[in-house]
């Protein structure tokens, strides 16, 4: 049976759809950055998908080559995340998706090094005939954040964080983004098979205490 981070870790992965308070331990990640609105079907997040999941099947898969990673194990890739912000914006401004910077990213298992990132880097390259060079490896301690599952659309957003806003404020948090600390949304649907008011999304925001 494959090791499923969903089901291993529910509590980073499936919150129930009110706010808590939670200490995200440091993560290694792919992840490829850049800007623009994530619905342009020839834009740079559809790009920075293709790179993603390209290296995240090639580690999976090292087991069927010559590159042999210490303490594989078999797993399922674990969900896309995405990293939000807009420049001289206090929060996400959902009807200004051009102005959106972001860092997509998949998580990657622990026995996964740096060196072995390299390798898929360069194997997916060969394979694959693409350059996988903006891919990066990308180590994130998120710390003490506020989360929520939101169910719905992605432009309904806003009433869910807005929740979790008055949620943290009531238990002595206020939200911290900065340039180091990020709007962070992990993405349990499949938003071209599953109609907008379905679609699963955990918000995740980081705070510090009043």
């Amino acid at each position: 049976m494959a090791f499923d981070y969903k089901k291993e870790y529910k509590e980073f992965y499936l919150p129930k759809d009110k706010p808590s308070i939670i200490n995200v331990p440091p993560m290694n990640f792919i992840a490829v950055r850049g800007k623009g609105d994530p619905n342009q079907p020839d834009g740079e997040y559809k790009a920075a998908m293709n790179l993603l999941y390209g290296i995240a099947f090639t580690i999976k898969m090292s087991k069927k080559t010559d590159h042999r990673i210490e303490g594989y194990f078999d797993y399922v890739v674990p969900p896309l995340e995405g990293f939000w912000w807009q420049d001289n914006t206090d929060g996400i401004d959902y009807s200004r998706k051009s102005d959106f910077h972001w860092i997509s990213l998949i998580r990657l298992p622990d026995f996964v090094t740096k060196a072995d990132f390299d390798w898929a880097v360069k194997e997916a390259s060969v394979k694959k005939k693409t350059d996988y060079s903006k891919a990066e490896f990308f180590t994130y301690n998120e710390g003490l954040c506020v989360q929520c599952m939101h169910i719905g659309s992605y432009d309904d957003e806003p009433a869910t964080i807005a929740k979790m806003d008055e949620f943290a404020a009531r238990n002595g948090y206020k939200t911290d983004i900065s340039d180091t600390r990020f709007h962070h949304e992990i993405y349990l649907s499949d938003a071209r098979r599953t109609a907008p008011e379905k679609l699963k999304t955990v918000i995740r925001l980081p705070v510090i205490r009043f």
